[in-house]
């Protein structure tokens, strides 16, 4: 199966900590001595974990995702608020240093803290990869104190399977295609493999498919009848097999366009859940337009407070006419909300646009006199907000004390610049 495959060298580079790290570096401290926790707001009590260093993992168990009133009231610990922006330019300098070793084109910088790269070709400059991975782990200590954990494949996604499973325990891991039947194949559950959220895995789990090697071992008509594409991907890649380009998605093809965030304070009333609603509609109809593409199933899911108990709904509509139109989209999140909704608090949003298709195949309809006028219209927005900024021109209600569109465009990735 894998004789006439390309045997590449990808190394999938990961910072350690990478957050509680820069904050240590900037604090004069010791990541790894240090109980670290990068808080997104020390103002509120419900402030969420963004990352925690090895140390508050270990002495007090607290882990990334947790809220700030979970942590324990020890004065050892030290409360930190993330700075977006340095993270960012930290990232950029990481980016210029691999690029001392590799030209910018064998460089894809996955996200502020993980990138792919190419070492093909570099032999004779640097000797073996493996070798230069660990040039590149020391120069990284040397030039910043950061810490990492690489990944090295003959592809992209056995390379992010090697870091993920292997290599974030022990530093370096190189996976090739004959370490398949060993060290992919009995890993399980089989959300820890890359592309299989819960709600996958619960699916393949009622088709008897319980671990990876199961799924490889599934017949690829059974999986392509019941997932499409998506069934040709997970069986190739569940054999390790992916032929993407560096830079290309892991799993290729944008199945969706969706947003979610969660709210400052419970939500109780159902026009200020629709303010956050129609600002979200908003961006996930921008990012639909900017793509030429249109949708016709919509997702919406509502988490509630926890101080109701938590749990929530999930539900999907699919209309007619694909579209990409603000108001198409949110009216059909209105209609959900109002089926749906149970009355109590609401703490999460998430709205998808799915089931997609090129958007020049969208038809004109006789019986909607103002959906060319609407398109327009949508067009002329994204033009103003792409030119001047996001909130160049926003809707009225998010002036509002419901809406989030405002302060959220003075953050980046979510949190204080």
């Amino acid at each position: 199966m894998y004789t006439d495959l390309p045997d590449r060298k990808i190394v999938c580079l990961d910072m350690r900590s990478f957050y509680a790290s820069c904050a240590a570096v900037m604090e004069g401290l010791d990541v790894m001595d240090t109980p670290i926790a990068i808080i997104g707001n020390k103002e509120r009590k419900g402030g969420i974990v963004l990352a925690a260093s090895p140390a508050l993992k270990k002495e007090f168990g607290v882990q990334t995702g947790m809220r700030l009133y979970e942590i324990p009231d020890d004065p050892s610990i030290r409360l930190i608020e993330p700075k977006m922006q340095f993270y960012i330019d930290v990232s950029m300098e990481i980016a210029r240093l691999l690029n001392r070793y590799v030209p910018k084109e064998a460089i894809h910088v996955y996200s502020v803290d993980e990138s792919f790269i190419d070492l093909g070709g570099t032999e004779r400059l640097w000797g073996p990869p493996e070798e230069t991975v660990q040039r590149m782990q020391d120069e990284l200590v040397d030039q910043f104190q950061l810490r990492s954990a690489c990944g090295m494949g003959p592809n992209m996604l056995m390379s992010k399977l090697a870091l993920d499973l292997d290599a974030k325990k022990t530093g370096f891991a190189r996976w090739t295609y004959e370490d398949i039947p060993s060290r992919l194949w009995p890993v399980a559950p089989l959300s820890r493999m890359w592309g299989i959220g819960s709600r996958l895995e619960k699916t393949l789990n009622n088709m008897g498919i319980f671990s990876v090697g199961d799924l490889a071992h599934t017949p690829l008509e059974r999986l392509e009848q019941k997932f499409g594409v998506m069934g040709n991907q997970l069986y190739h890649h569940a054999h390790g097999i992916d032929l993407s380009d560096l830079g290309a998605p892991l799993i290729e093809g944008q199945i969706s366009f969706g947003k979610g965030q969660i709210l400052y304070r419970d939500y109780t009333k159902r026009e200020d859940i629709l303010t956050v609603i129609l600002e979200m509609c908003e961006d996930v109809a921008l990012r639909a337009r900017e793509a030429g593409k249109a949708g016709r199933t919509v997702h919406l899911s509502i988490g509630y407070s926890k101080n109701s108990l938590g749990g929530g709904f999930g539900r999907s509509r699919s209309m007619y006419e694909a579209t990409n139109d603000t108001m198409a989209i949110y009216r059909l999140c209105t209609k959900l909300l109002d089926e749906f909704h149970d009355g109590r608090p609401v703490r999460r949003i998430a709205i998808s646009l799915a089931n997609l298709e090129d958007e020049y195949a969208m038809q004109l309809s006789l019986f909607d006199q103002h959906k060319w006028r609407n398109r327009q219209l949508g067009k002329a927005m994204d033009s103003l907000r792409k030119k001047y900024g996001p909130t160049a021109i926003l809707r009225a209600v998010s002036y509002t004390d419901a809406g989030t569109a405002v302060h959220r465009s003075k953050l980046i990735g979510g949190h204080y610049k």
